[in-house]
């Protein structure tokens, strides 16, 4: 956990003020592989394979119960992402974004919230400028060195392992909200 010596806030505090948690998605809601397979009919084609973990998904959930919204920024493309944010109710996804810093600009300001009012979970390079802006920057375990060194949080769940669950459960804690039957 790193401590920006001009804003020395606490983990608690930090996480008491989220009313967003913005993710990526490969190797934050996934492991980070990316499978393709090729389905032979009439042409070939490639198909690319996803896997989710379910907790994430459940902790998202619990999260959007909460009241709280949530958003994908992600440099790739993939119909999976639009598929899997809408089975959760993620509010907005952005894809195709080399550069994630517009995006998150862009939701900020469509929404009228404040950067320190917003989570965002990364793992490697491109989410770094992110993680250096928002209010609770989180890395996943087993992100590139950079993104951990900039993290006020590092989860003990890799990514696509439960990591997004961890982080839900640990900001709900902070605020009083999380469910007793929620485990």
């Amino acid at each position: 956990m790193s401590t920006d010596p001009e804003n020395p806030k606490s983990l608690m505090e930090r996480c008491r003020a989220i009313r967003w948690i913005i993710l990526d998605v490969d190797g934050v809601l996934t492991d980070g592989d990316i499978t393709y397979a090729a389905v032979r009919g009439r042409t070939t084609t490639e198909t690319e394979i996803k896997a989710f973990h379910v907790r994430d998904g459940s902790g998202l959930k619990l999260w959007h119960g909460a009241g709280f919204h949530s958003a994908i920024i992600t440099g790739r493309s993939s119909p999976i992402v639009s598929h899997r944010a809408e089975e959760l109710g993620v509010s907005r996804v952005f894809q195709g974004a080399s550069d994630k810093m517009p995006s998150l600009l862009t939701l900020v300001q469509e929404n009228g919230i404040a950067t320190s009012a917003v989570c965002y979970v990364g793992d490697d390079e491109p989410d770094v400028p992110l993680l250096g802006t928002v209010g609770l920057a989180v890395a996943v375990a087993d992100a590139c060195p950079s993104a951990r060194a900039v993290a006020h949080y590092v989860t003990t769940a890799s990514g696509g392992r439960g990591a997004v669950r961890e982080v839900i459960e640990r900001i709900l804690r902070c605020q009083g909200k999380m469910p007793n039957a929620a485990g």
